[in-house]
């Protein structure tokens, strides 16, 4: 949370309202769709596993093994240990829901080896959206705070360039989110192509694995928007301590 001489900035919590509105709302929405639809069975008597297993070799990925993790929705595709994990909900589930997040998680894995750009760009930046994350709003609020107490020229030309620097790092979170956002969403997108196609799913029952998906989806543009209104938030900021 900013905070500026110690204090809580009321600037900060308006503009960051609508993300955690949007938040809120998306982390109800995955909850109750994806508890919605793991009523909906399916009548192949698959498992998310096997669905999943079906998609990969289908897409020559025989290679990528397919774990059960643990924790509640906790599915993700690792590209550098090329492995997909499955929370026990979705391993063993004989559901729409279980199908719609195995086949998104597959989505990735097809993304990996075929080097579409977003997840390649992605995970290249990683470690640098990481560090970003934690790192930038620290250095901008000292070179912010550092502003504040000096007014030597000198002084407040290197407190300009700490809170540049600040705003720089966390610029790359924000360059993260939107190419992590194209990724998803592609991946869904695969993931519905194939249920259709390789018959796992039928038009039918297509409008589950969408709300799914799409509830899914929203969560990472929540976080795309809290992290751009943070951005802003701090060249806003930084604008207001240029004109002292």
């Amino acid at each position: 949370m900013p905070t500026t001489l110690g204090f809580i900035d009321p600037l900060y919590l308006i503009l960051l309202a609508p993300a955690m509105i949007l938040s809120f709302i998306a982390s109800r929405m995955v909850q109750t769709r994806f508890a919605w639809a793991s009523r909906m069975l399916s009548p192949r008597g698959l498992t998310g596993a096997q669905v999943a297993r079906k998609i990969a070799d289908h897409h020559g990925l025989q290679g990528v093994p397919i774990e059960p993790s643990q924790g509640h929705l906790s599915d993700h595709y690792d590209p550098r240990q090329k492995v997909l994990r499955l929370s026990p909900q979705v391993f063993g589930g004989n559901s729409l829901a279980a199908y719609a997040v195995a086949a998104h998680e597959v989505g990735h894995a097809i993304q990996d080896q075929r080097r579409y750009a977003p997840l390649v760009v992605r995970n290249m930046i990683v470690p640098l959206a990481g560090f970003g994350s934690s790192a930038g709003m620290m250095i901008f609020m000292g070179g912010l705070i550092f502003s504040t107490m000096t007014k030597a020229p000198a002084m407040a030309e290197m407190a300009k360039w700490i809170m540049l620097g600040g705003i720089g790092l966390f610029s790359a979170v924000v360059f993260f989110q939107i190419i992590n956002l194209i990724a998803e969403f592609d991946a869904s997108d695969r993931a519905k192509t194939a249920l259709v196609q390789m018959g796992l799913v039928s038009q039918e029952e297509l409008p589950a694995v969408r709300k799914v998906l799409s509830a899914a989806a929203l969560t990472y543009v929540a976080a795309t928007l809290s992290a751009i209104l943070t951005l802003v938030y701090l060249l806003l900021r930084f604008n207001q301590s240029q004109r002292r």
